[in-house]
């Protein structure tokens, strides 16, 4: 399919990542016109932007939606796009941009652009986590102590997350769980757990080697307590997919689960820290986003 929307609704956060400012509103109105549509730029820089997105979309009407940011920007977008039955396009201007690597998204802005020029649209599942909406990964333990700390970073990048890495693996520590999911229970010492609705971080990890993003399920991710001397063998499996093959991880695949913790642990969902929880609730959202990308992907 070639592009066909004549009015689109960019939502811009300007603070994700390195490509966010970079001639931005040049190349928009370059692209405006070979694809031949109208735009309006929220930008996400105010209290209450998801109010204030819904209001836009019912006085503007567009025709489709774009997520001009990193993977929270998309997720603020994929709360709302269900709603109006509106496609949504992915501009890969964040740090990691973990949802346009899974989806084949070209990385650059003006590749990914170039979308429009022949795209199909797709049906993603999504998954809600303790009432938040969740694209792409979630998780507690040694990620998510990353993630924080990467917050309260002012500075971005891929970098400024290897830096917090470096810095958390000395302080790597396991923690007791309790893991109910569809309707069988289990008890698990683990390093951290995923809530997987995709496969891989923005780096290019692999957390999750088997799943798909519209197949109707999730996958709990759990990397057991392993010797020190084992990271380096982990993350390269991690980083070549073969994540399935060490005795210190498990997958589990199902539609519903509920994660407990008797002091509370630090949960991420798409890269926002959303604080310490005893409890998580998770299930799935079968096909509700509708995504446009490249028709060869």
């Amino acid at each position: 399919m070639t592009a066909d929307f004549k009015s689109v609704l960019i939502i811009y956060n300007a603070r994700s990542g390195s490509q966010a400012n970079e001639q931005f509103h040049d190349l928009l109105q370059q692209k405006s016109s070979q694809y031949n549509f109208e735009f309006e730029i929220f930008d996400l820089d105010k209290p209450d932007c998801e109010g204030l997105i819904r209001s836009k979309i019912k006085d503007y009407k567009p025709g489709l939606l774009i997520a001009a940011g990193g993977d929270g920007t998309l997720n603020i977008v994929a709360k709302i796009a269900p709603d109006f039955d509106l496609p949504v396009m992915i501009l890969p201007c964040g740090s990691a941009n973990g949802m346009a690597r899974e989806l084949a998204v070209p990385n650059d802005v003006a590749g990914a652009y170039d979308v429009l020029g022949n795209y199909k649209i797709r049906n993603i599942d999504l998954l809600k986590i303790n009432g938040h909406t969740c694209v792409h990964l979630a998780d507690v333990g040694l990620n998510a102590r990353i993630v924080r700390r990467f917050e309260q970073d002012p500075k971005r990048g891929l970098i400024t997350y290897a830096k917090h890495l470096f810095n958390e693996i000395f302080l790597i520590r396991s923690k007791r769980f309790e893991l109910r999911y569809d309707g069988k229970m289990i008890r698990r010492k683990a390093v951290s757990i995923t809530f997987a609705n995709a496969s891989k971080y923005g780096t290019g990890a692999v957390i999750n080697p088997t799943g798909k993003i519209d197949d109707g399920k999730f996958e709990l991710c759990i990397v057991r307590p392993f010797p020190r001397l084992q990271l380096f063998s982990l993350a390269w499996k991690m980083f070549r997919g073969t994540l399935q093959t060490s005795e210190y991880f498990e997958v589990i695949a199902c539609t519903e689960a509920q994660i407990k913790h008797k002091k509370g642990v630090m949960l991420q969902v798409d890269g926002e820290v959303i604080g310490k929880v005893k409890q998580i609730d998770i299930s799935i959202r079968p096909n509700v986003l509708k995504l446009l990308l490249p028709a060869v992907s």
